[in-house]
């Protein structure tokens, strides 16, 4: 199959809609108050997601929304009233994780189509093939499944049923992200998006008699993260993903913040037009790969797409190699006009993030407070002030700063 992969990216509020839109998304997934598996996101109440859904269409972009968590009797009763208000103002597809859910969507929304949840654990084109004939025109798959099944699932569904997979993100320990250890412990129901996430905490072994001492469970006097996992990154191998058949490439996050948004989506985007623009011989550029290394995140992995899951893990941390600084309001005259988000001196080395394309690396060598007058440094919170550029800036650019002490990666 000749597919044109789809980048979709996360939106967990209005501004990140726009972010992701505005990076590159060719669709955008995100949730109402209800019925979606992120509570802790600010979402979408009906006003904004009608707002949202003109937005994303007028500029081209699909709006998926996620209705995947496994609803009580009483939300159940409240869902046929909202899937049609959501079929009404055009969204273009619903995530579905349950089956009474699905049945209500084709009941009440006949017209809007259906996405299967990768909670609903796809490993096999038997269930792929179940879907379709309930009405499913796309299935997101189990993060458990390497290339070789998603292809041979590919070669036994029907062409039209689409195939979404993640790409990019956050890995959850249990089976498709089914767990109970949140719950468990602090009934906090993960199936129902409100994960307090205890498998990225450290562990140690307690023995009954002796409170109070904490034994590591292997050599690291860290302790254990046996529960953990690391990020996936697929980046550099974006035309495997599209050669097995994969139709849309997610990423996660609708938690993390917009600067997230707007990096990891840009560099797909444009890992994706490479790839396009030769597939025969695709090979990644060093600077978008180093992008997802721009970004808050844990050491990276494939995944179980090359049956090496890499899910064991030293530690629960984030890597940060690099700090927002600024975020641009407008260029005029040579200069940015910028507000403060930390401090940064003259001589400084910045890099300037814009959509959809390389970002600009310069060093400071002016900046003027907002009256106009020359300043050393940008040392108070939230400030207006202008730094001198040659090279005109859109609104909504990302200035970034790299830490002294660096980071590792994996």
């Amino acid at each position: 199959m000749n597919i044109k992969p789809e980048v979709l990216a996360p939106a967990g509020d209005f501004e990140r809609l726009v972010t992701a839109i505005k990076y590159g998304a060719d669709a955008v997934y995100l949730a109402g108050k209800e019925f979606g598996m992120r509570a802790a996101s600010t979402n979408f109440d009906n006003e904004t997601l009608k707002k949202a859904v003109e937005y994303a269409h007028a500029r081209g972009v699909k709006v998926y929304l996620t209705c995947n968590t496994l609803p009580r009797n009483e939300e159940v009763e409240r869902f046929p009233e909202y899937v049609k208000f959501v079929e009404e103002i055009g969204v273009d597809a619903c995530i579905a994780n349950d089956i009474g859910v699905l049945s209500l969507i084709k009941k009440y929304a006949p017209n809007l189509e259906i996405h299967i949840s990768t909670q609903a654990g796809i490993v096999n084109y038997q269930t792929a093939n179940a879907f379709y004939e309930m009405g499913a025109r796309r299935v997101v798959l189990a993060r458990e499944l390497s290339l070789e099944e998603i292809k041979e699932i590919r070669a036994k569904v029907p062409e039209d049923l689409e195939i979404e997979a993640f790409v990019h993100g956050a890995m959850c320990m249990s089976f498709s992200g089914r767990c109970l250890i949140s719950n468990y412990i602090l009934n906090r129901d993960a199936n129902r998006g409100e994960c307090a996430q205890p498998c990225r905490w450290g562990y140690h072994l307690v023995e009954e008699k002796r409170p109070g001492e904490y034994f590591p469970v292997f050599e690291d006097e860290k302790g254990t993260y046996i529960l953990n996992a690391k990020d996936m990154c697929m980046i550099e191998y974006i035309d495997k993903l599209a050669e097995a058949g994969i139709t849309s490439f997610k990423i996660e996050g609708r938690m993390k913040s917009t600067y997230y948004v707007a990096v990891v989506t840009n560099a797909y985007r444009m890992a994706v037009d490479e790839y396009l623009k030769d597939r025969e011989n695709f090979k990644l550029s060093d600077w978008i790969k180093d992008e997802v290394y721009k970004v808050s995140h844990r050491r990276y992995s494939t995944g179980f797409y090359f049956d090496e899951p890499e899910q064991y893990y030293e530690n629960g941390g984030y890597l940060r190699e690099y700090d927002v600084v600024a975020e641009t309001l407008g260029y005029e005259d040579g200069y940015i006009d910028c507000i403060q988000k930390n401090k940064f001196l003259i001589g400084d080395e910045i890099e300037i993030l814009m959509p959809l394309q390389k970002p600009i690396v310069m060093k400071v060598e002016k900046l003027l407070d907002e009256n106009g007058n020359e300043i050393e440094d940008t040392r108070h919170a939230n400030m207006r002030f202008k730094l001198k550029c040659d090279t005109p800036v859109c609104e909504g650019a990302f200035i970034r700063k790299q830490r002294p002490e660096g980071a590792s990666r994996a």
